[in-house]
Parts: C-alpha cells; sequence; structure tokens
C-alpha cells in the first residue's frame, strides 16, 4: 500500500494534527481504509477515528455497526455511531432511497464536523467506484463535468485515499492482514443503479474489452483537463450572489453552451450537492432566452428559476406576508422581513450617501409611518413633476415582482413620501430654505 501513502502525500489529504474520520460501513473497502489509516497515523502525525451510519434500510443493519465497533475495539480506534431512517427521508422529500441515503450519511458527516469531532472525512471510494462514478454520470447526461470522475478532495472536507486504488490490491491487503468484514446484502440488489453497473455492464465489458477499467480512468483524466480549460473562460464578475439566491444577467446566456452549461451547474452547486440533470440545464437555457418576465418554473430540490427584467434569478422563493404599521420617529426600527432603518435628526446639511436618504424634516407629516404597499398608494418622485401609481413605478424600475410586497414605504395615507432605499417623494426634497434635516439609513437582510 506505499501507492496509497504516496496518493495521500502527493494531494495533501491529510496535514499533521487532524483527525480523520473514517466512514466505515464494515465492507471491505472501508475496513481496509481504516485498518490502513490507523496503521500509518503516527507517520502522518494524524488522529484516525471510524464513523459507522445505520441507514435504517436493511434488517441486519444493527449487526454490522455492532461488527464496527468491535473491530475498532480490538484496534484502540475511537468510534462514532449514527442511525438514521432513509427510507422515511426518501418518502417525505420524494428522493430515491440511493439518494435519501446519501443525504442523511452526509449530514451526518457534517454533524461531525461541525462539532469539531473530526477535521475530515476519508471515504473509501477505489478505482472500481471511480469507473462506475464516471458511466452512471455519463449515463445521466452530466457532460464533461460527471465524466471526470470523482476527486480526491471535495469541499476540503471529504477525502478518498484509496481513488487510484484497484480492488485487486485492497483484497491482498485484507489477506495479508487476516481483517474480517462484511457483506453487505443490498450489493446483491440490481434495482439499485450503481449495482447494475457494478454486477451486469462492467463484467461484461471486461470481458469484451481487456483494460477497459484503465481505458475509462484514462477517458476521465482527458475529461479532467479539457473541463479545466474550459471553466477558466468563464468570468462571473457581474453574477449576484444573495444569501438564498444568485442573480444572473440575461446576456450569459447568450454565450457558448459550453460556458453556460458550466455557469449554471455552478450556480446551482451552491443550492445541492446533488448534480443537476442536463434536462433541466437545458430547460433554464431555453427559459431564459424565451420566457415573459415574470414567468417562474420550479426545478428538483425545492430550486426555483425566475426571470426579472434583465436578470435570470436563481434560488429559494418563500411567499412573504408582510404587514403592519411603523409611525416614523427618531432611532432605529426594526422591520421585520427586510431589515433596519435608521432615522437621525439634523441641523447639518450634507450630501447623501450610499444606503441614505436625506429629507426635510420640517415637511413630513406627522402622522407618516412606515408600511408595506397597499393598493391605490400614489407616489411622486423626486424630480418628475408629477404622480404616479406606486405599482407602476415599480414597474418603472424593474423591482421584481416578489419583492415589491418586502420593500418598506413611508407613507401619509396613500401618498407615498419615500421608497426604501430607492426614492424619496420630491414634496420632502432639501431645498435651500432646508433648515432640519433627517438622516435615514437603510440596512437590508431580506437577501
Amino acid at each position: 500500500m506505499d501507492e496509497v501513502l504516496g496518493f495521500i502525500k502527493e494531494n495533501q489529504l491529510i496535514k499533521p494534527g487532524e483527525i480523520i474520520g473514517v466512514a466505515c460501513s464494515g465492507g471491505r473497502d472501508s475496513i481496509c481504509l481504516l485498518h490502513f489509516l490507523n496503521s500509518i497515523k503516527s507517520e502522518l502525525d494524524c488522529e484516525v477515528v471510524a464513523v459507522n451510519v445505520d441507514h435504517g434500510i436493511r434488517v441486519h443493519s444493527a449487526l454490522d455497526t455492532e461488527f464496527v465497533a468491535q473491530f475498532c475495539k480490538e484496534h484502540g480506534i475511537r468510534f462514532y455511531k449514527f442511525k438514521a431512517e432513509a427510507l422515511k427521508v426518501a418518502k417525505e422529500e420524494k428522493l430515491t432511497i440511493e439518494q435519501a441515503a446519501r443525504k442523511v450519511r452526509y449530514g451526518m458527516f457534517e454533524t461531525l464536523i461541525k462539532k469539531g469531532l473530526a477535521d475530515k472525512i476519508a471515504l473509501a471510494h477505489h478505482m472500481q467506484d471511480q469507473v462506475e462514478t464516471i458511466l452512471l454520470n455519463i449515463i445521466r447526461g452530466a457532460g464533461l463535468s460527471g465524466a471526470r470522475g470523482m476527486e480526491p478532495v471535495r469541499d476540503k472536507i471529504y477525502i478518498r485515499p484509496l481513488l487510484n486504488t484497484p480492488r485487486e490490491k485492497i483484497m491482498s491487503y485484507l489477506d495479508e492482514h487476516g481483517l474480517e468484514y462484511v457483506d453487505d446484502e443490498t450489493n446483491k440488489d440490481n434495482t439499485y443503479s450503481r449495482n447494475y453497473i457494478r454486477n451486469i455492464v462492467l463484467p461484461d465489458l471486461r470481458k469484451q474489452f481487456k483494460g477497459v477499467d484503465r481505458s475509462i480512468i484514462h477517458f476521465s483524466e482527458i475529461c479532467k483537463i479539457d473541463d479545466a480549460y474550459i471553466n477558466s473562460q468563464i468570468d462571473l464578475g457581474t453574477m449576484i450572489d444573495g444569501k438564498n439566491e444568485v442573480k444572473l444577467p440575461l446576456g450569459y446566456f447568450y454565450q457558448d453552451k459550453a460556458i453556460v452549461n458550466r455557469i449554471l451547474r455552478q450556480v446551482f452547486s451552491k443550492f445541492t450537492k446533488q448534480d443537476i440533470e442536463r434536462k433541466h440545464i437545458e430547460m433554464v437555457h431555453h427559459f431564459a432566452l424565451e420566457a415573459n418576465n415574470g414567468s417562474v418554473i420550479n426545478l428538483p430540490m425545492k430550486i426555483s428559476v425566475m426571470k426579472e427584467y434583465d436578470y435570470i434569478t436563481i434560488g429559494y422563493f418563500k411567499k412573504k406576508e408582510i404587514v403592519g404599521n411603523y409611525p416614523f420617529r427618531s432611532g432605529k426600527l426594526k422591520i421585520v422581513g427586510y431589515g433596519t432603518i435608521r432615522s437621525t435628526a439634523s441641523k447639518v446639511k450634507t450630501e447623501p450617501k450610499i444606503h441614505q436618504h436625506i429629507v426635510d424634516a420640517d415637511r413630513l407629516p406627522t402622522n407618516a409611518v412606515w408600511r408595506f404597499r397597499e393598493e391605490g398608494d400614489v407616489f411622486s418622485p423626486l424630480g418628475l413633476g408629477g404622480s404616479k401609481k406606486l405599482k407602476d413605478y415599480f414597474i418603472d424600475k424593474k423591482i421584481p415582482q416578489r419583492m415589491r410586497n418586502s420593500i418598506p414605504v413611508m407613507a401619509d395615507g396613500h401618498k407615498i413620501l419615500a421608497v426604501a432605499d430607492i426614492e424619496i417623494a420630491d414634496e420632502i426634497k432639501v431645498t435651500d430654505e432646508t433648515r432640519a434635516y433627517y438622516k435615514i439609513n437603510y440596512e437590508k437582510d431580506y437577501i
């Protein structure tokens, strides 16, 4: 296993002082990885712990957990076990059992990391797993990015020390050290996509084509080089990255399709660890070019895509029911669903800064309130010389429809005096006769 140690060092998978949690099901691959890393922990100056997740799918899964616990006890390895309900998650979230199992498994791993019980999670994927992943990704239409297969490191947390190791070497290592392991009976269930590839497709390919595994790996390495070059041509400088959404200028979608596809995959990776399907990428591309303003489509994982004037917005959108009147006053005002408005009285005239309005304090009605828009609201924007419906003003300013109910307005009845962080009414503007001012600062937290 000298090659594995070399692979770890070459890819800097483990740094001195780190705690490495080895995901161990009790199967041959994970037992091999756990035993090997534990045997070289002194050389790597790291600590090795075992992590077992019982997905609650199989009848005998609890026995496998006990097997791993006993193995750890015999070898002096700290052991963490988790119990999950993948079948329940699959039903509630309309996922396949494979998707649900992956979701709960990685959720447990992240919990371990957040609690500081591990710095990284070592996964026992080997060369044949890589081949299976590449074929599955190609079948799913993932393109070059999927054909690259798995990386030695993902998200700076998940490492794959055995990724270049053939299964035969793993079996030799187990025999050499007399290590026992458990067999997962679901590995023979070919209704699972990966098992179908592993048990039916690849054995037939190996009979017909000598060295097919190495050829597929070589293909993935070529794809990795080409994909890296294309990705280097992407410029996301004008993308607006918000808390729960990403806004892409429509101009992005007129670029070469290879660039557009990668932009979308990169954006979707913000919202889901799962690869978005090719059909959804094409759907969004067509939507951006052809859909009417205000249109929306819903994708898996509760992701929505909306066309908003010159942008395509991707993210999680929830309808906001925001109500309430807040009398205008000096000081700090926290408005649920928007953020903070700070109003400060002043006798000193200054030029307004970004996210700030300055108004004539003497021209503000005493009954002015902050609220959200209502039917019948009218607005006379600064310098317009006339009034218009607030709805028309929002349209003229290209304010997305879903955001209009979330923007506070200062009002006197149905007369709008200010639209928060956007514009003030002409009647409260500062003039040469102004002697008292209100400086109004806006701090938004709703995007």
